[in-house]
């Protein structure tokens, strides 16, 4: 007879599956072929793949600035929509991943539950860590969607490796960042 596994810890799986997720959105903006990453997208010219990466990073400052400040986690900067480039932008969500993960063990900390403040006035979101997880996964996910057709559509595909890459979650749990 098999031996029983270990109880799953909670907190530390949903740490690591936004670390995993945190490593696919980098992956990304780390591999996107330079001349792609300003260029119009087509029939929408203020947006670009930039943009689009840049935004994933301001709205997690946003969401870090309505939920986790009240509770004394950092914020980082913004990031600047119209020049940010590749490398500063991998750097700066590195500091919004870990205030990411700050946020959520706050909320294993707090019996699962991200604690509400006076700024979060959309209420939309339920506040416990699955869910506050599920969203920023399903957002994350949707841009990167996203960025992979713009750049086919630019004529400037992303690599395989980082295509096909995003989507190999076993190698991306396992890789430093």
């Amino acid at each position: 007879m098999k031996p029983e596994p270990a109880p799953l810890d909670l907190a530390a799986a949903i740490r690591d599956a936004w670390r995993t997720n945190h490593r696919a959105t980098v992956l990304l903006v780390e591999s996107v072929p330079p001349a792609a990453w300003a260029a119009p997208a087509p029939g929408l010219p203020r947006k670009s793949i930039r943009t689009i990466a840049a935004h994933l990073h301001n709205s997690r400052c946003g969401w870090l600035r309505t939920l986790g400040a009240p509770h004394g986690i950092r914020v980082p900067e913004r990031v600047d929509k119209r020049s940010v480039t590749p490398k500063r932008l991998a750097a700066a969500l590195d500091r919004s991943g870990r205030a990411m993960e700050e946020l959520l063990a706050l909320g294993a900390r707090r019996g699962g539950r991200i604690p509400p403040t006076k700024a979060y006035v959309w209420r939309n979101l339920p506040l416990d860590i699955p869910h506050v997880l599920a969203y920023f996964v399903a957002h994350e996910g949707h841009h990167r969607g996203q960025i992979l057709v713009l750049a086919r559509q630019l004529g400037r595909p992303l690599p395989d490796a980082a295509a096909d890459g995003v989507w190999h979650f076993t190698r991306l749990s396992k890789a430093e960042r």
